[in-house]
This record gives structure tokens, C-alpha cells and sequence, in this order.
């Protein structure tokens, strides 16, 4: 993983008023709404004697561990130990180690590393993506590190055979290109040209004319989130979600805006999750084969041009982690 970095890690639907835990980046995570409806993240572990908090409650606009009835702010604050009573003292050690996080877009993220910034700033989202889209979603688990799970969403080589039934349809096997473009270090942008063979080699991504573009590239804003921009109506968003290194939640999401009356919107959209599920399918089975997992700069692969958002998302992945 990539520490000191903004990760998308759940919905916002997922969190409710019962405290939930979960597993991601490898660690036990509980995530609690306070009284005011903001989302908090915290280790599961209570620092009394250790048992999961993610089984105890909110009471008193507090997390409640169920062993002892300790109770913990939104900053992870011991405020109460029971058998102490009311006004006795609380050890300053009794402290939970918590993330900062942030909820928009329907998700929630999590600052997850060992430096916090002093002028942390909000995590990315893609700005041609705002309130005019409704979405379906789908979690999807998949049996592979998050790294290779983003590379293959970046693998423009594949389509016409994993995919040849479904998005791979029309014999583009030659891939031109493709064009890669960064915005700052954390967001990255493809286009891609892939038609069939008619005898000529590929052409260098110095030799495209970027007027050639109908409308169609991808976005990856690192560390895990990817777009497929369609149309302007019409995009697949995924975050890749570390559980830890041997397994990945797909948030899958489909937006439209075509369909522009809120109730049928949302159906729409809901609609054509099952397609968009068969076609991630056909993905999982070869990437949960992978070896090794996870991916890295030098792990003996031979890539090719057509792999360049691959070299590009590894060059940048191996940077972000280098600067710890």
C-alpha cells in the first residue's frame, strides 16, 4: 500500500447508526456516525483490554466498548469508564488510534498513514462527474492485490479476448498508442486507439493527433479511482478497495444522465449493474491468476506499448511510495 494517501474504503450507505467493522488496508477498522452524522474510523481494538469495539453501541453520542462500557469520543477520546464512576479519572492512554476521514460522492475515505499533513486538503474526485448523474452500484470481491485489480482497468490490450462477447466485440486487436497524460502526480488520463490489423504497425503515441479523439479515454486518480468516460451522459466509475494483499472490494458504479427523472434515473442506472458485473467477471478470472501479487516495477514481466498506462501507473505507484 501506499501510505499517506486519501483511500476510498466503503459507501456511505454502509455506515448507519450501529457502529461496523471492517477490514481494509490489512487492519481492523471500526467506522461510527457521531451525533452529528459525521462519519468516524478508528482501530477495532478498545486500548482497555483489547476486544472489538465494532460489537459494542453508541450511547451518549459515544462509542461503547462492549466489555466494560468504556466510552469514546469522535476523536477517540476515553470520556467515561464506568467503574470509576461519573467524575473519576481517565488516563490519558487511553486513547484509540483513529484516521481522519471524509464523505462525499457516496463514499467515504479514510487518511490512511503515519503523517498527517497540516494543511491535509480533501481527497480528489473526477470534477466532470457532479450531481446531474444518478448511479447504480455493486460491490464486487475479488481475490486479488488492489494493485493488479487497477491494472487491469488500465490494460487496453486485453479487450477483444477477455472481453470478446461483451466491450472487446470488432477485431481491435492492433493498439495505437496509447496517448498517456498526467494532471499534477495523482491523476491520470488515457486515451485509447485500438482497431484491427491491416498490415501497418502501431503508431507511437508521439504519431497521434489527439483530433482523432471521439470523446472515450479513462482517468485514474490515484490512489484508487478509476473512470471510464463513455460519454458525456454516460461513465463506469470503480474504486479499488485494499482489504489487505490477497483480496479487493470493487465498488462498481454506473452513471448516467440521460435519463434525467430522478426515480427512473436511479432505476435506469440500477439496471445495468448485472451487465456491468458479467463484464468485471470476465476480468476476474484471469487477474485473480496473476503472479506475483502485487504488482510492482521490476517483477520479471515483459510489457509492451500497448502497456504504457501500466508502466505509467507503476512508475507513479513506486514515486508515491518512495516518499515516505
Amino acid at each position: 500500500m501506499i501510505v499517506n494517501q486519501w483511500y476510498v474504503v466503503l459507501e456511505s450507505k454502509q455506515v448507519g447508526r450501529k457502529p461496523i467493522g471492517v477490514t481494509r488496508m490489512g487492519e481492523k477498522l471500526i467506522f461510527w456516525r457521531d451525533q452529528t452524522g459525521s462519519v468516524n474510523c478508528a482501530v477495532d481494538r478498545c486500548p482497555h483490554r483489547g476486544v472489538a469495539l465494532s460489537i459494542g453501541k453508541i450511547e451518549h453520542g459515544n462509542l461503547q466498548c462492549p466489555f466494560h462500557g468504556f466510552e469514546f469520543d469522535a476523536s477517540g477520546r476515553c470520556v467515561y469508564i464506568p467503574a470509576n464512576g461519573r467524575d473519576g479519572r481517565i488516563p490519558a492512554s487511553l486513547q484509540l488510534q483513529n484516521y481522519p476521514t471524509f464523505e462525499d460522492h457516496g463514499f467515504i475515505w479514510i487518511w490512511w498513514g503515519d503523517s498527517l499533513p497540516v494543511d491535509l486538503q480533501p481527497p480528489l474526485f473526477f470534477d466532470n462527474l457532479d450531481d446531474s448523474f444518478m448511479y447504480g452500484s455493486k460491490p464486487d470481491y475479488w481475490k486479488a492485490h488492489y494493485s493488479r485489480v487497477i491494472e487491469n482497468q488500465l490494460d487496453v490490450v486485453h479487450l477483444p479476448f477477455v472481453h470478446q462477447k461483451t466491450i472487446g466485440r470488432g477485431n481491435n486487436m492492433v493498439v495505437d498508442g496509447p496517448v498517456v497524460q498526467w494532471d499534477g502526480d495523482m491523476k491520470m488520463t488515457f486515451y485509447v486507439f485500438n482497431r484491427p490489423d491491416d498490415g501497418t504497425p502501431p503508431r507511437k503515441p508521439r504519431e497521434i493527433d489527439l483530433g482523432e479523439f471521439k470523446g472515450v479515454h479513462l482517468e485514474l486518480i490515484m490512489p484508487n479511482l478509476w473512470q471510464n468516460y463513455i460519454s458525456d451522459d454516460v461513465r463506469v466509475l470503480a474504486a479499488f478497495v485494499p482489504v489487505d494483499d490477497q483480496n479487493t472490494i470493487l465498488y462498481l458504479r454506473f452513471y448516467q444522465r440521460f435519463m434525467p427523472v430522478p426515480v427512473l434515473g436511479k432505476l435506469v442506472a440500477q439496471l445495468a449493474m448485472p451487465a456491468n458485473v458479467i463484464i468485471a467477471h470476465e476480468d476476474r478470472r484471469v487477474v485473480v491468476t496473476h503472479q506475483p501479487q502485487p504488482s510492482s516495477v521490476n517483477i520479471g514481466e515483459k510489457l509492451i506499448q500497448g502497456d504504457l498506462p501500466i508502466i505509467e501507473y507503476r512508475k507513479r505507484r513506486a514515486q508515491l511510495k518512495n516518499q515516505v
